[in-house]
């Protein structure tokens, strides 16, 4: 690796930490000098073995990760990763790369696939980019655990009148469907809309959709 003139802190997220795993005790080292030099945690780890046996806490952070290991390949390892629920942003590096892995590896949703030797800055570059991502992914998580709880607030019709709503029917439709009256249908949007927590229809059907909520789709014999 070759260090450039100067090095830019990356951007991170409060307590993010870079997870090298690399067979190479010098690589380790390097690396470990690198990030820790702009302020990054690190942990290290010779092998997937050390790795999977370890705890990973469930922090910020991202994974930097060469291909060829003893044992299990970093490509085999990202897919071990992915099984565990563990979805920490992945960097892969390597000396013998080839365009077929790399493809493999971006597929499977890596940030990047750096060739050895890489310059310090594109390393820096990348960890910017996947922690970044995290804290993205993370932020989405905890908009969509905190819409969940909203929507466990719901009674079983609220929820009904949800669905058919956000499908795009009119209170009329829904009414007609479920056999109320449009008083109370509109009642029951009132309630969902508060509890919900949106002033919109639009904002309900976004919520829906993050919910993967089972909507029903409007067919041409209604009115």
């Amino acid at each position: 690796m070759t260090r450039p003139d100067q090095v830019q802190s990356p951007a991170q997220s409060l307590n993010s930490v870079v997870i090298i795993v690399d067979d190479d005790a010098g690589i380790r080292a390097s690396l470990d000098s690198l990030f820790r030099s702009v302020g990054l945690e690190t942990r290290l780890f010779a092998s997937p073995a050390e790795l999977l046996g370890g705890s990973l806490a469930d922090r910020p952070g991202c994974i930097v990760l060469d291909v060829r290991l003893p044992g299990v390949s970093g490509l085999d390892l990202q897919s071990q990763l992915v099984r565990q629920g563990i979805r920490h942003p992945i960097i892969f590096m390597t000396g013998h790369g080839d365009i077929p892995m790399s493809v493999r590896a971006m597929k499977a949703g890596a940030v990047d696939f750096l060739a050895k030797p890489f310059r310090d800055q594109d390393m820096l570059d990348a960890v910017t980019t996947a922690l970044e991502r995290d804290a993205q992914h993370r932020a989405e998580a905890a908009t969509r655990d905190d819409i969940r709880a909203q929507y466990e607030t719901l009674t079983a019709r609220e929820r009904e009148v949800m669905g058919h709503v956000t499908a795009g029917l009119m209170n009329k439709q829904v009414a007609a469907l479920i056999g109320l009256s449009e008083i109370t249908v509109k009642i029951h949007r009132g309630n969902v809309m508060r509890k919900m927590g949106v002033r919109s229809l639009a904002d309900l059907v976004r919520q829906a959709e993050a919910l993967g909520v089972s909507q029903t789709r409007r067919t041409t014999d209604q009115t």
